[in-house]
C-alpha cells in the first residue's frame, strides 16, 4: 500500500539538456524542460491545487524539435524560453526565433512569437502537442502515475477540452488555439507565414476548471509582465520589505534573490483569502507546513512580521481536536502538513491534514513569544494565547509519552511518517555506528524547542501580571533544561546524543541538531565550547555550510538527504546558536560560507546541497530533486542579518531593541532600510562592531550589549 506521506525515494526528472525550469506562483507551478516543453515521462507538468493538469505540451516547427538558446527568467513565476528552428536543407543557420514567454498563475498563460529573421518571407508550420492527466501531485513525484477515475477530450472548432471525474473530484482544462488551427485529439496544426524581418504572435491561455467552477487565470491583456496580479503582489512585497546593502554584490543579489523568492511562495490560507502565509517551497510542497512555515516565520521577522501572525492564524484554525491514530491528530496538536484534492490515488482522503510532526507544536508557542517581542497587537496575542495554551497541555497530554519529562515520537499506525523531526526520512536518525534508531524517540532539538516554549509563555505571563502562570513556566522551563544536560550530554564524545530511543538509550551521531540546541539555548555553559567545537570542525563544517550528520559516523554520505548533505535553513539555526553563545568568530564563518555557497547557486540558496569538503570541489555541488526555491533556505539569509550579523532583538513589552554587530571583513558596510517594527522603520548601519540604528518606535530605547 502506498502512502504519500513516508515516500523517500527521489521525484523522477527527465535528463534534459540545460535542466528543468520551475515557475511557482501561489499554488500553481510548472516544471518543464529547458527548452519549455513539458515531457510526458518524469516529474514535468503545469500544477494547481496538488493536481497535474497538463502532462504534455510540446512545440514543433516544421514537425521538428526547436533548438535551444536561452531562457530568460523574468520573475519566479515567469520567464522565456528562446528557441530557433533547424535549419532548411542546404542552410547552415536557421532564420527563425521562436519566442515562448510563460507565466504561471491559477493556470498558465504562454506567449508564442515567431520572428523571420531572414530577407524573404518565410512559411511553416506549428504543432502544439497536449494532454492532460489530472494526476495527483504525490503521485507524479513518486513515479507512479496511474489512471483513476474518468478523463475525456471534447474537440471543438479551435478548443481542446480535458475533463476529469473521480467521485466527488472534478477536474477540467480548456485550451483555445490560434484562429485558422486544423485541432484534432491531442495535436493542433497551424501554418503561418512571416514576412522578412516580421513576426507572427499568438497567445494561450491554459484554463483551469476545479470542481465544476471555473479558476480564474492570473493574466490578461497585453502586458502580463507588467500589469498582471503576480507581478502587483510581488512588487508591493518587495517595496515593504528592507533594502540591504552590503559591500559585496554577490551577497547583496541573495537578500534581493531570497526576498523574490519569499513574495513568490506566498499563498493564501483557503478559509480567508485576505491571509497570506508562505509554502514550503517548490515545486513538491506548495501548501501550507507546520514546522516549515513555523521556522520560515522566525526567520522572517525582520523582513514582515505579519507572515509570522498569520501563519499562526491559519495554524490555530486547523489546530488538533480529536484523537484520530490515521491523521495522527490530538488535541492541542499542530499540523504537520495540508494537502487539497487528495484522491484515492494517493490514499488518502480529500483534503488531507496530516498530524504527524513532533516539533510544530511547541515551535507554534516559540513564534507566539518572538511576536510578542516584536509587537504584535494586544488583539492578535489575546487570540492566539488559548491556542498557545492548548500547544503546551498537548506537550503534557501527549507529546511526554511515558512522563519523563521528554517529548518523543512514535508514529500511530504504519501509514504515518517513522520520524517525525525535520530529518523525517527513514534513516535519518541513527546511531553512530550506523545503525537506526527504534521510537519512541526524543530528539535533542525537540526538547529545546519546548524549553523555548516554555521561556516564551512565561515572558508573556510576566508582562500580563500572571505571576504564577510565570512562574510554573519558568520552573518547568529550568527542569527541563537540568533534565536535558544530565541525559543527553556524552561526556566521553564532547556533544550531545542527536535523542534518546525506545529504551532511553542516547542516539550517540554527531548531528548538526545540536546546533538548534544553542539556538533554543537549553546547553549549558559549560559544555558549548565542546559542542562548538565539534560542529565547526573540519568533520561538520565543509566551508560552504554545517553538515546534517559528521563525516565520522557510520551512515555519513555527502550525498543523502539528511546524512551528510547541507541544507541552508539548518546552517543558518547553527549560526545563530553559535552567535547567542558568544562564538562570533566562529558564527561569522559559517554566515561567509553560506553566502559564497549562495553565489554558486546564482543567488538563490536551495533546498539542500551536497555535503563535500570545499577542498574537494571549488563550488557547492548540487543536490538531485532539491527544491528551489524553498521557504526556509530562502528565508535563512534573514535569520543570519538578525542573529550573526546584527545580534538584533527587539523586546517591545520592555521598550528595548539589543542590537551588538559583529559584521565579518567580507561584507564590509552592511546597511538595511525600511525594517519593519511595530509600525516604525527601522535604519541600520554597521561595520565591523561598531553600529547605528534609527527609526525606533517612541518610547523605545536601543541596547548595544
Amino acid at each position: 500500500m502506498n502512502d504519500p506521506w513516508t515516500f523517500n525515494g527521489e521525484p523522477l526528472v527527465k535528463n534534459t539538456s540545460g535542466g528543468s525550469i520551475t515557475l511557482v506562483e501561489g499554488t500553481s507551478f510548472a516544471i518543464s524542460s529547458s527548452s519549455g516543453d513539458i515531457e510526458p515521462s518524469g516529474a514535468q507538468g503545469v500544477f494547481f491545487e496538488d493536481t497535474r493538469f497538463v502532462s504534455t505540451w510540446r512545440v514543433r516547427l516544421d514537425d521538428e524539435e526547436l533548438q535551444n538558446l536561452a531562457v530568460i527568467n523574468r520573475h519566479p513565476f515567469a520567464a522565456t524560453f528562446v528557441s530557433r528552428g533547424q535549419p532548411r536543407p542546404g542552410q547552415s543557420d536557421s532564420t527563425v526565433l521562436v519566442e515562448r514567454s510563460r507565466y504561471v498563475g491559477n493556470g498558465m498563460r504562454e506567449d508564442i512569437v515567431i520572428r523571420n529573421l531572414g530577407r524573404e518571407s518565410t512559411s511553416c508550420t506549428l504543432t502544439f502537442e497536449l494532454d492532460a492527466d489530472f494526476a495527483h501531485l504525490f503521485e507524479v513525484k513518486e513515479n507512479r502515475v496511474q489512471l483513476h477515475g474518468h478523463r475525456s477530450l471534447e474537440v471543438n472548432a479551435s478548443t481542446m477540452a480535458f475533463s476529469f471525474e473521480n467521485g466527488e473530484v472534478i477536474r477540467s482544462l480548456e485550451v483555445e488555439f490560434p484562429s485558422g488551427s486544423h485541432v484534432s485529439q491531442h495535436v493542433a496544426k497551424l501554418d503561418v507565414v512571416v514576412v522578412a524581418g516580421g513576426e507572427w504572435r499568438a497567445s494561450l491561455e491554459f484554463r483551469l476548471g476545479l470542481d465544476g467552477e471555473k479558476v480564474e487565470l492570473r493574466y490578461s491583456g497585453d502586458d502580463p509582465d507588467g500589469q498582471s496580479a503576480p507581478v502587483t503582489q510581488l512588487r508591493a512585497w518587495e517595496e515593504t520589505a528592507p533594502r540591504i546593502r552590503t559591500g559585496d554584490d554577490r551577497f547583496d543579489a541573495t537578500f534581493l534573490q531570497s526576498q523574490g523568492d519569499l513574495g513568490a511562495l506566498q499563498i493564501f490560507d483557503p478559509e480567508n483569502s485576505d491571509r497570506t502565509v508562505i509554502a514550503a517551497g517548490a515545486p513538491w510542497f506548495m501548501t501550507v507546513f507546520g514546522r516549515d512555515s513555523l521556522i520560515t516565520s522566525l526567520m522572517t521577522l525582520d523582513v514582515d512580521p505579519s507572515v509570522g501572525t498569520n501563519t499562526l492564524l491559519t495554524l490555530a484554525r486547523l489546530q488538533g481536536e480529536r484523537v484520530d491514530p490515521l491523521t495522527e491528530e490530538q488535541p492541542g496538536k499542530i499540523l504537520h502538513e495540508m494537502r487539497r484534492g487528495l484522491t484515492t490515488a494517493a490514499n488518502t482522503p480529500a483534503g488531507s491534514i496530516y498530524y504527524g510532526s513532533i516539533d510544530a507544536t511547541p515551535l507554534f508557542v516559540v513564534v507566539l513569544g518572538e511576536l510578542f517581542r516584536w509587537g504584535a497587537s494586544e488583539e492578535v496575542i489575546a487570540e492566539l494565547l488559548p491556542h498557545a495554551d492548548r500547544a503546551l497541555a498537548w506537550i503534557q497530554d501527549f507529546g511526554d509519552r511515558d512522563g519523563d519529562g521528554f517529548v518523543e515520537y512514535q508514529r500511530a499506525t504504519d501509514r504515518g511518517l517513522a520520524n517525525q523531526g525535520w530529518k523525517d526520512s527513514f534513516d535519518g536518525v541513527n546511531f553512530s555506528e550506523g545503525w537506526l534508531a527504534e521510537a519512541p524517540i526524543a530528539l535533542c532539538e525537540v526538547q529545546g524547542y519546548v524549553y523555548a516554549a516554555y521561556l516564551a509563555r512565561a515572558e508573556i505571563a510576566r508582562h500580563h501580571g500572571d505571576d504564577q502562570v510565570a512562574l510554573e513556566y519558568t520552573d518547568r522551563a529550568s527542569r527541563l533544561k537540568t533534565a536535558f544536560n544530565e541525559r543527553f550530554w556524552l561526556e566521553d564524545r564532547g556533544y550531545y546524543a542527536v535523542g534518546l530511543d525506545k529504551d532511553k538509550r542516547p542516539i550517540d551521531a554527531l548531528t548538526s541538531n545540536i546546533g538548534h540546541c544553542l539556538w533554543s539555548g537549553i546547553i549549558d555553559e559549560d559544555k558549548a565550547k565542546r559542542t562548538v567545537g565539534h560542529l565547526c570542525g573540519p568533520e561538520m563544517f565543509t566551508g560552504w555550510g554545517i553538515r546534517t550528520l559528521a563525516s565520522s559516523m557510520g551512515r555519513f554520505n555527502p550525498v543523502s538527504y539528511h546524512n551528510g548533505s547541507v541544507w541552508p535553513h539548518d546552517t543558518s539555526i547553527c549560526a545563530a546558536g553559535l552567535a547567542r553563545y558568544g562564538f562570533l568568530e566562529q558564527a561569522k564563518a559559517v554566515t561567509v560560507g553560506l553566502f559564497e555557497a549562495a553565489e554558486a547557486f546564482g543567488g538563490r540558496l536551495p533546498e539542500l546541497f551536497c555535503g563535500f569538503d570545499r577542498e574537494t570541489f571549488p563550488i557547492p555541488v548540487p543536490y538531485p530533486a532539491s527544491c528551489s526555491p524553498q521557504a526556509w533556505a530562502s528565508a535563512s539569509p534573514f535569520l543570519l542579518l538578525r542573529s550573526t550579523l546584527l545580534h538584533l532583538r527587539p523586546s517591545l513589552p520592555d521598550g528595548t531593541v539589543a542590537c551588538a554587530a559583529s559584521i565579518p571583513e567580507a561584507f564590509g558596510t552592511l546597511s538595511v532600510e525600511n525594517m519593519y517594527l511595530a509600525g516604525a522603520r527601522l535604519a541600520i548601519e554597521a561595520t565591523g562592531n561598531e553600529v547605528k540604528v534609527s527609526g525606533l518606535p517612541d518610547g523605545v530605547r536601543l541596547v548595544t550589549p
